[in-house]
């Protein structure tokens, strides 16, 4: 089984080059194909003066879902893998994946181990059960399927710029695939501090969970208790901020009005994209939808 992997990257130079250190070492007959981003930190010069790398596509789009569409397109592998560009695969990584797409599995992912000062951690599955259909969830920035599984599926839904590795997630359980979990297949990155509070965008966040959960399983009141779930631990956390003083009651009404905002939008465009696509797939914005991703490609192979 030959694999492909795509690194999709933006304004990471840095940890671009330690990825793809540690895929040449570890995967030296796979066929590596960078996704660059509008990048203005010099990547295109250094993947292209590197030996390692079979394919550069430069997208014009800032979006991770775009790029994992673009990386498909130039993708010729029976298995197609995705990594994070501040990620390293570790020994036995290959070996993993072979192993765990070799019977009835369609798709296999794995840990992220985050070397810590005090230590290492580490991450495990994660499962759900939603209007009856069970979904396991898969690491974004370290996972490989069989390639027909992502043609069948039409690659990554490009309306959502954040959640569509999820999105794929619930597409995948209601087509009957398969997602197993493998502890063999690990990834590592170093801990760096982010350096203060990171603030969360609500009204895309409410969007994009909105949206997927419409789209996948209609206007149902699972889905409504889960969007209201989800928000009711939101508004607690916010809450908290005010009482702490990291936060004024303005900033966490205004925080209620972006979740209400992105709420509606979400369902809105989901019903529309439930209607649009009909099939079990349920991708009105997939890879099919668009032939314009690339700006340049490089290809050495």
């Amino acid at each position: 089984m030959t694999i492909s992997v795509v690194v999709p990257t933006l304004n990471g130079r840095e940890e671009l080059a330690g990825c793809l250190d540690a895929l040449a070492e570890q995967v030296p007959d796979a066929e590596t194909i960078v996704v660059n981003g509008p990048s203005a930190d010099g990547t295109t010069g250094m993947v292209r003066d590197r030996d390692d790398v079979s394919v550069l596509v430069e997208i014009a789009d800032r979006s991770v879902t775009v790029a994992r569409n673009a990386g498909l397109d130039r993708a010729t592998g029976d298995i197609v893998a995705f990594v994070n560009q501040g990620l390293s695969v570790e020994d036995g990584w290959a070996d993993a994946i072979r192993e765990g797409l070799s019977g009835v599995t369609e798709a296999v992912t794995g840990p992220t181990h985050e070397r810590l000062r005090a230590g290492m951690t580490t991450e495990s599955k994660e499962a759900r059960t939603i209007a009856g259909r069970e979904v396991t969830y898969f690491n974004p920035g370290n996972v490989a399927f069989d390639a027909e599984v992502l043609e069948r599926l039409d690659g990554f839904d490009e309306y959502l710029s954040i959640g569509s590795a999820r999105d794929f997630a619930h597409r995948m359980a209601a087509a009957g695939h398969d997602l197993s979990w493998s502890s063999e297949m690990c990834v590592s990155r170093e801990f760096e501090a982010d350096g203060g509070i990171r603030e969360t965008d609500w009204t895309p966040k409410y969007r994009s969970l909105t949206y997927r959960l419409v789209k996948n399983y209609n206007l149902r009141p699972t889905v409504a208790r889960r969007i209201a779930g989800h928000a009711a631990a939101d508004a607690k956390d916010a809450l908290f901020d005010v009482v702490r003083g990291d936060a004024t009651p303005s900033q966490w009404l205004g925080t209620g009005q972006d979740v209400l905002s992105g709420v509606g939008a979400g369902v809105a465009d989901g019903v529309r994209a439930r209607l649009g696509d009909r099939s079990a797939r349920r991708n009105p914005n997939g890879r099919s939808a668009r032939a314009d991703r690339a700006v340049t490609v490089y290809d050495w192979r």
